[in-house]
């Protein structure tokens, strides 16, 4: 059985493909087109899904959308006339719900072929939970959504057993954690979709000076929370949403009392100011407040032991490492394309689950379902740009066995040169985890003011992070578990900061991947090769781009590499080494 799983007209387009329930395949679309977070159809990766499992059209047996316009209609028509929303944000919603509805026939003229297969439209939040539970190595779990919005709910939480999930409970629209965290991102002047990364790693230079006002526009009640709708403008005047195709964006979130509150807004280019620190603070804060304690009441429901997380609320690091140690959840699972690209795994696997007699067979061990490319692929681009090759840089060796190659690169890394490292298949998620990375030594301090500035070209307050040996997790993280994802943020210990300055944020925690040989060999070779050579075993990891979606095809990462400063590419077996040398051997 062949099903196709699409997130469409929404953030991060993404497909993936499950055959006989097992995963085979999951990207997003702005790995392909180059623009970030790209909302509309995912044709490009709906392509690439069936090229590598080698099926056409007519041969996919289900397509799993991961919205459904229809779902939640009572709630939609109850809100409609009480609230009296604007035209333009119903029409905005029409207009979306019209997409998702024609995707059959978009394919088929976008794709060609014969497409027989039955379509299916699985609730945005029962997508998210799917696409937690239904690849985790649980039989059951408590199960937890939280987002901004999705078919006109932002949160659901469940119980999972088996193949089945019961739902528990919803927060429908205009309540939402993920929205006060949009509105809060923007208000400090970071206007794009999907900033909210950023407010998260200013938090830790703040003070939560504003918890209390926090407390007071968004309130733990029943069990669950509601935002004082004063200090927004979604529920009312509309915002200004772009879904259909390109970049998404979402107009201003945050009211004038807002303003009132908190004073004027940052504009982009200002400085950031002890008011702006302590703000971003302050909603961290009341951010894990409202997430530890809705876990708190989930497990009063469900008395189980292990949590499945999932939306754009997940990819808070923060307070996911915060989850074992305040609430009773002992085990926690949250699978790499947790926001919304997720959702195209989770409507896959909902359906697999839904009609197949078989049991669950599935885990989600690694991340690495995105497009791989030969040795003839790598060598072609090296020919292709010999000549630039030959201008900017010194040597190129090809060094065939694993052992040289990683020996190699960790005396260079351990030489203080910044390392472009690509290998293997691309990377599903946000996170670089080893095949698709700019790697650094760690126990440089200077190390992160030369990324920021002349590589990453980004916010200084902007940590990294430290992908570290899985059996040497403990001896350097304090209540840490082992995290292949890149999801949790943990203490590191006093004793180890001043080892490692260059991955410890300032308040001394970091952001880990723990790497194992088992789920990927030569990163875990690497690691290993670097530790034996330093008595360090970790490695400063962040994602191999330049304000653009990180890059997938040899060529982008070269391009990367010749227009920034990074010292040493390694393409699969070659390094390439900047200065001027010898002439290239390609």
């Amino acid at each position: 059985m062949i099903i196709l799983g699409i997130n469409a007209y929404h953030g991060d387009a993404s497909a993936a493909l499950v055959v006989d329930g097992q995963l085979v395949a999951a990207v997003e679309e702005e790995r392909f087109n180059r623009v970030k977070h790209w909302a509309g159809l995912p044709i490009q990766a709906i392509r690439y899904c069936l090229e590598e499992a080698g099926l056409q059209a007519a041969q996919v047996d289900h397509i799993a959308i991961s919205r459904n316009p229809r779902a939640h209609l009572a709630g939609k028509i109850a809100f409609a006339l009480s609230h009296r929303p604007s035209w333009k944000l119903v029409r905005n919603r029409l207009s979306n719900a019209g997409h998702i509805s024609n995707i059959p026939s978009s394919l088929a003229e976008a794709l060609g072929g014969e497409w027989k297969a039955k379509c299916h439209q699985v609730e945005h939040h029962h997508s998210h939970l799917a696409s937690a539970f239904f690849v985790s190595p649980f039989d059951k779990a408590a199960c937890l959504s939280l987002d901004g919005f999705g078919d006109f709910l932002s949160s659901m939480w469940a119980s999972g057993k088996g193949k089945q999930l019961e739902e528990l409970g919803q927060v429908t629209f205009p309540h939402s954690l993920g929205i006060l965290y949009t509105a809060v991102t923007q208000y400090l002047g970071f206007p794009k979709y999907g900033d909210e990364y950023k407010v998260m790693g200013l938090a830790s230079y703040g003070e939560p000076e504003y918890l209390d006002e926090f407390r007071k526009i968004i309130e733990l009640k029943n069990g669950s929370f509601a935002l004082n709708l004063k200090f927004f403008l979604h529920h009312s005047e509309g915002v200004d949403m772009t879904w259909a195709g390109g970049e998404p964006a979402l107009g201003r979130v945050y009211s004038d009392e807002f303003v009132k509150k908190f004073g004027p807004a940052r504009n982009y280019s200002d400085e950031i100011d002890p008011r702006h620190r302590n703000i971003a603070c302050s909603l961290q804060a009341i951010t894990e407040e409202i997430y530890l304690n809705l876990l708190c009441q989930i497990h009063a429901l469900t008395a189980e032991k292990q949590v499945c997380v999932a939306g754009g609320v997940a990819f808070n690091s923060v307070a996911n490492g915060k989850i074992r140690s305040h609430t009773p959840f002992e085990e926690v699972w949250i699978q790499p394309a947790a926001g919304d690209a997720g959702t195209a795994l989770g409507a896959a696997f909902s359906v697999w689950n839904s009609v197949s007699n078989s049991d669950r067979a599935f885990v989600m061990e690694h991340a690495y379902w995105g497009p791989e490319f030969s040795t003839q692929q790598v060598q072609k681009t090296l020919e292709k740009h010999a000549e630039e090759i030959r201008a900017l840089c010194g040597n190129i060796q090809c060094l065939q066995s694993e052992t040289d190659l990683c020996r190699t690169v960790a005396t260079t890394l351990a030489d203080g040169q910044i390392v472009g490292w690509f290998q293997g298949r691309m990377e599903w998620g946000p996170r670089a985890l080893g095949n698709r990375s700019i790697l650094a030594d760690p126990r440089r301090a200077e190390t992160k003011d030369v990324l920021n500035i002349k590589i990453k070209k980004r916010e200084p307050f902007r940590p990294f992070c430290p992908s570290i040996l899985q059996e040497h997790v403990k001896e350097y993280f304090e209540n840490a578990h082992p995290d292949p994802f890149m999801l949790s943020v943990y203490s590191i210990r006093p004793e180890k900061r001043a080892q490692v300055p260059a991955v410890t944020h300032v308040d001394g925690t970091g952001r880990l991947q723990s790497v194992s040989a088992r789920c990927n060999p030569r990163f875990y070779r690497l690691l290993k090769e670097f530790g034996e050579l330093t008595g360090v075993p970790i490695l400063l990891n962040t994602s191999f781009n330049e304000n653009e979606p990180i890059v997938c095809t040899p060529e982008e990462a070269l391009q990367c590499f010749l227009r920034t400063q990074m010292d040493c590419l390694v393409l699969d077996s070659w390094i390439i080494r900047r200065g001027r040398a010898s002439a290239p051997r390609v």
